[in-house]
């Protein structure tokens, strides 16, 4: 009876460690600015909680079962409405509703800290919640995103495709100017102020990996507030980028403003008529990687260059 009862022991002591090995088998431990988080290998319904996250996710080819609202365009952003067509909304990136995720019984939520830092314990109660570090950082977006729904392959092959884009666009870029690299400055109007967007934010990200070059080297982030006018030469560049905040007339008025300022008119770029308007929905808002080809398809567009693909 004894060797019975040992024989016993130990054949439940086999099944629970083979259990808790076919559990693990089962997940992926995922790193993120939160810590570390096991995700399931076979994601079915996943919420983003940020527009890098629900750009990563389409681009993955997965369908979210919810997401939150659009900055522009609302409540989708055109260029991802054909994807998202029938998804549930669960309300506004900076304060999405906890009960509508719940009720879509999602079995991750991607998100990021810099957004949902302090109700990530409430999500995670939810569902597994990974969260990435920032909304501009689409790289890491993308990477982290395809990690969570194991996609690791595809998320790979799209960087790659990505990344040969960039080095034609440079290729050309260098071959037609003497003077490559060339300075950049992407420059978004507000209604009382313009931001200078550099390398680290979405937009400078982009351009950073074409090679062009940015003013104020030594800042880091995203970039930084011009306030007043006389803050203008910091902004000097051979060429700009203009991203207008909205269709609304104050912020056309401001854009006005300063396009009529003397220091605005001593420039490089605007004395040499290199000044372009961009989709602030591609250039700002979108946040992921189909939003950054969508950029380099602008980029292609202004410096006229045509590709196997177009011929």
């Amino acid at each position: 009876m004894n060797r019975f009862i040992k024989h016993l022991s130990i054949f439940a002591s086999l099944l629970i460690a083979f259990s808790a090995y076919s559990s693990d088998e089962g997940m992926t431990k995922v790193t993120h600015a939160m810590g570390v988080t096991s995700v399931s290998k076979d994601i079915k319904r996943v919420v983003t909680l940020f527009q890098g996250a629900t750009d990563s996710v389409v681009a993955l080819g997965v369908t979210p079962v919810g997401v939150v609202d659009s900055w522009a365009q609302k409540p989708t952003y055109r260029y991802l409405r054909p994807a998202l067509k029938g998804v549930s909304h669960v309300g506004l990136e900076t304060q999405p509703n906890l009960e509508a995720i719940a009720a879509l019984k999602p079995d991750l939520i991607i998100g990021t800290r810099s957004r949902h830092e302090k109700i990530y314990t409430q999500l995670s109660q939810i569902a597994p919640t990974v969260l990435a570090e920032n909304v501009y950082d689409f790289q890491h977006s993308l990477e982290l995103t395809a990690k969570a729904i194991s996609r690791d392959r595809k998320g790979k092959e799209l960087w790659s495709t990505f990344q040969e884009r960039i080095g034609q666009l440079r290729e050309v870029m260098k071959k037609n100017h003497s003077e490559w690299p060339i300075s950049v400055s992407v420059l978004n109007i507000r209604a009382d102020h313009l931001r200078l967007y550099l390398q680290k934010s979405f937009a400078g990200s982009v351009l950073h990996e074409v090679g062009f070059t940015f003013p104020l080297p030594s800042q880091t982030g995203w970039g930084v507030k011009l306030k007043t006018k006389e803050a203008l030469p910091s902004a000097n560049a051979d060429m700009f980028f203009i991203i207008l905040h909205s269709d609304d007339e104050i912020v056309r008025q401001n854009y006005k403003a300063w396009r009529s300022h003397p220091l605005w008119k001593a420039l490089k770029a605007p004395q040499n008529g290199k000044v372009y308007e961009v989709d602030r929905v591609t250039w700002l808002l979108s946040g992921g990687i189909i939003g950054a080809n969508l950029m380099l398809d602008d980029l292609y567009r202004h410096f006229d260059i045509i590709t196997d693909s177009d011929s």
